[in-house]
Formats: structure tokens, C-alpha cells, sequence
């Protein structure tokens, strides 16, 4: 299982789950990935999933498809591949399939951060049943403010540089590397493994701001 990180001038814009046989990308607003751009054709590329691999075709689209700066026809997505149409860059990430609805971007100084969709072809996976929790930033120029965990996956930090996810699972809330070289630390100890269960109090330091973890 896969999933495709769309971003425009290095913030995420949405991230989607690759689950079907077939999955199309392009302007029309019909497509499974809708990307409302001129630069992008209105039926642009064509994902499509063979077993475990995931190929992208270009659909001879006017502006073409690349793949890490390379123009491509039809090609094997490997993990970590950066696709790109127009100004939009599309990482393609292997991972464990876990529930992806929507996507939270904390930039400190940028006021609220955007909570985005995924459109109308991905309807709401539901929250489960747990006791609400919220990210309370401690330093930066967002120090103080407090981010509700209202969403399934609510992902943290600087696209680019280091970008982590907190998902609300049925047992609690798991934290989890995404993307970045250097790993987040959950108090003062790197994240070492692909995840980790987040306690009430726990101190987390993300693309080096501090947030505190709080539940009920």
C-alpha cells in the first residue's frame, strides 16, 4: 500500500491513499486526485496498482510528467520518488496503510493552520472512539497555541524538512515519522521505530519546535 503526498511550493496540500486498481489524476473535477491548475491537463496521468507496485502513465498531457526531473511515459514508483506536474510536487510513499483522511500543516506565524480534504471521492473515514487530545506548541513564534486532534491524521511540521503524523487509533493516539532526515524525539528520546503510543504530558520536539502532547 502506497500513498501520494501532493504539495505546491513546499506545503502539503493533501495526501491520498492509493487503494484502488486505477487512480486518475487531473483538472476535471471527475478525477480520484483533482488538481485545479492550467498547467495541469484535465486528464493528466493515470495511476495504477499491479500486486504491490504502483505505475504512473502520462495521459499525453500537454505539459508532460516527471519523475525526480525526468520526463516519463510510463514508469515503477519507487519509494520516496517525487512526481512532478506543473509546480506540484507528488511524493509517493510506501507505508503500513494506516487511515489518512485529512491533512494539518503546523507552520509556526501562519496563523490557523488549513485543515484540507480530499475531495469528494474520499468521504470521511470516521474518528474513533477515544477521549479528544490536542498539540499545545511550547516554543517558536506559534508558542501557545493549541491544535484540537479532530481528524484521523493530523500531520505536523515543515514539509521538506521534517514532517511527522499523529493518528487516532481505537487503543489511543500513535505518533510517527513521515518524511526528513533527522527524527523527531518524543521526551528528549529520538523516535526509533516506525511509531510510537502517546501519553497525556508527553513532550514532543518536531523541526526544532516543542509541543506537548495533552489528552482529556
Amino acid at each position: 500500500m502506497g500513498k501520494l503526498v501532493v504539495s505546491l511550493d513546499g506545503v502539503v496540500i493533501k495526501e491520498v491513499q492509493i487503494t484502488k486498481d486505477k487512480t486518475t489524476l487531473g483538472r476535471r473535477p471527475y478525477n480520484d486526485i483533482v488538481i485545479d491548475n492550467l498547467a495541469v491537463s484535465g486528464e493528466h496521468a493515470v495511476l495504477q496498482m499491479v500486486g504491490a507496485d504502483v505505475f504512473i502513465e502520462d495521459l499525453n498531457s500537454t505539459n508532460g510528467t516527471y519523475i525526480n526531473g525526468k520526463a516519463i511515459k510510463k514508469q515503477l514508483l519507487a519509494d520516496n520518488d517525487t512526481v512532478e506536474i506543473g509546480k506540484y510536487k507528488i511524493k509517493f510513499l510506501l507505508n503500513d496503510g494506516g487511515d489518512y483522511e485529512k491533512t494539518m500543516i503546523l507552520k509556526p506565524g501562519s496563523g490557523a493552520p488549513p485543515s484540507l480534504g480530499l475531495g469528494s471521492n474520499f468521504g470521511s473515514l470516521g474518528a474513533a472512539a477515544i477521549g479528544p487530545a490536542s498539540i499545545k506548541v511550547l516554543t517558536g513564534a506559534a508558542a501557545g497555541r493549541e491544535v484540537a486532534l479532530t481528524k484521523v491524521v493530523t500531520t505536523l511540521g515543515k514539509p521538506g524538512v521534517q514532517v511527522a503524523s499523529i493518528t487516532k487509533r481505537p487503543t489511543g493516539y500513535v505518533f510517527a515519522h513521515v518524511e526528513g532526515n533527522q527524527r523527531p524525539s518524543v521526551n528528549g528520546i529520538p523516535l526509533t521505530g516506525e511509531s510510537i503510543a502517546l501519553r497525556t504530558g508527553d513532550l514532543i520536539e518536531l523541526a526544532g519546535t516543542q509541543m506537548q502532547f495533552i489528552q482529556g
